[in-house]
This record gives structure tokens, sequence and C-alpha cells, in this order.
């Protein structure tokens, strides 16, 4: 199935794309691609899949956890996961009448039950019911014919330049959202409802279940919007903004600097 959720049936040179990727940013762990299928049997067709222990009961944390630090390609129904809450974000789960009370929240997360209803209303949530499984794996694999959005973890100075490259070409002011807990409702869950760059401040789960670092951004994206990111980058590179960014000093004038950049 070489079309996404977007219906975007373009060929990318993932490759090419990682490479620049890891040129400009300098990343730590390897962008991977998320994609949704139909049936469960469309899923297990795709190669070298790996299926999780059905004795295990995971997060979605995890199975992506597992494609950008192990390398792996994970196939994943409803079945595998934990629960509503990791289910309903990718559109694998309802959401049902209990998980919209937020009950289960109510006095761990917030401290009354309509505080935890508005947070899970405030959740994006992929719509359910056209989707059985959904499969995590690295750009560079190959594995996956389309991804449905493209996860990429960077710090705050690699999150920022990335957003600077976003922006070279047919600027745009974007905005982002912070749910708090599970917010991968903001990242994944929000680029797959809306089709645009979502930025996430990773959650307690993700960190403590997703192997998320203390330091680490998650910024997820259709990929669509790769070939103008690397674009913007190379131009940036050229002007002399590159990651890592030098530290000026907090007492001499950026006078000096700001002449090499703006004339």
């Amino acid at each position: 199935m070489k079309i996404n959720c977007f219906g975007d049936e373009s060929e990318y040179d993932y490759q090419k794309i990682c490479d620049g990727l890891s040129r400009y940013l300098k990343l730590k762990a390897t962008p991977i691609g998320m994609k949704r299928y139909h049936t469960n049997a469309a899923m297990e067709a795709v190669k070298r899949i790996r299926r999780p222990d059905p004795n295990e009961k995971l997060a979605t944390d995890q199975v992506v956890a597992q494609a950008r630090w192990l390398g792996w390609t994970i196939g994943i129904n409803q079945d595998n996961l934990m629960g509503e809450q990791c289910g309903a974000v990718v559109g694998l789960s309802p959401r049902s009448k209990e998980w919209l009370s937020g009950d289960k929240m109510h006095g761990v997360w917030f401290g009354t039950l309509e505080d935890s209803a508005a947070h899970q209303e405030a959740m994006h949530c992929a719509s359910y019911g056209d989707y059985q499984a959904l499969v995590v794996s690295p750009l560079t694999s190959g594995r996956i014919d389309n991804p449905d959005i493209c996860l990429i973890y960077a710090t705050p100075g690699q999150m920022v330049t990335l957003v600077n490259g976003l922006q070279y070409n047919d600027y745009r002011k974007y905005t982002f959202s912070a749910v708090g807990e599970s917010a991968c409702a903001d990242s994944w869950g929000r680029a797959l409802v809306t089709g645009e760059p979502s930025i996430s401040i990773p959650c307690y789960a993700e960190r403590k279940f997703g192997g998320v670092l203390d330091d680490e951004l998650l910024i997820a994206m259709p990929p669509s919007f790769l070939p103008k990111l690397i674009n913007g980058l190379e131009k940036l590179d050229r002007n002399g903004l590159r990651y890592p960014i030098p530290n000026h000093g907090i007492q001499k004038s950026p006078l000096d600097s700001i002449k090499k950049s703006y004339g």
C-alpha cells in the first residue's frame, strides 16, 4: 500500500533525507516512520515484521522506542496494547464513554473528575474504524512503503533549528499544544488528525516507558514536509546558521556576529 492516509503517493529518498538530518542536526536517534493498515493481514505482510509477545501488553511509547533505539520494524493492533489510552491516539481504539469520563486519570494526574474528563476531550486522537493495525520502523529500513507520519526526536536546540528549516521557504507560524500526560496526542495524534508538523514535550509515560531522554522533544509530520525541511536546513547552513549553535558569550557585544549574518 504505497499511499498514506493523506493520499500522498510520492516516493521519497529516506536515506538521503536521514543523511541530511544527521548532517545538519546531529540527531542521536534514528528518525522513524509510523503507518496504519486497514487489516491485520496487511500489517503482517510487511517485510521482516516483528510482532510482540501476545502475553506482553505494551504502551505505544515502547513500540516506538523499539523502532528508534533498536532498529526494529514492529507491527501491533489493539490487542497488543495495554489499554484504550494508547490505542485511541492512533485510532486503534474508540473514544468510549468510559475513556472520555477520565475516571482512570482522576486523583492521579488531575484533582477532579471534571478536569480529568477535560483532559481526555482535549487529546488529539485519530479517527477510529478505518484501521486495524499499525507499524513503526526506521525511515531508512524501506519496510514501510509510505509512512503516514515521521517522528523525529531532538534536543531544544536541534528542534528550533529544525523549525527554522521548515520556515525558510513558504513561511508560516507553527503552533503546538500541550495536554500534559499522554503527550503523544500532541505529537503523533495531532499530526495524524491535522496533517501538520506537531511538536510535543514528551510526557512522564514516554520518558518512563518509552526511553525518551530528559532533554528530548518530539516532532511528528507527514513525509511531504521532509524535502522542504532538508532544503531549508541546507540554506541556513550556507548562511552560517548551524547546529550546534556556538555560544557567543554574555558580555561581548553581538554586533560583530550579527554583521556576518546580516551584512
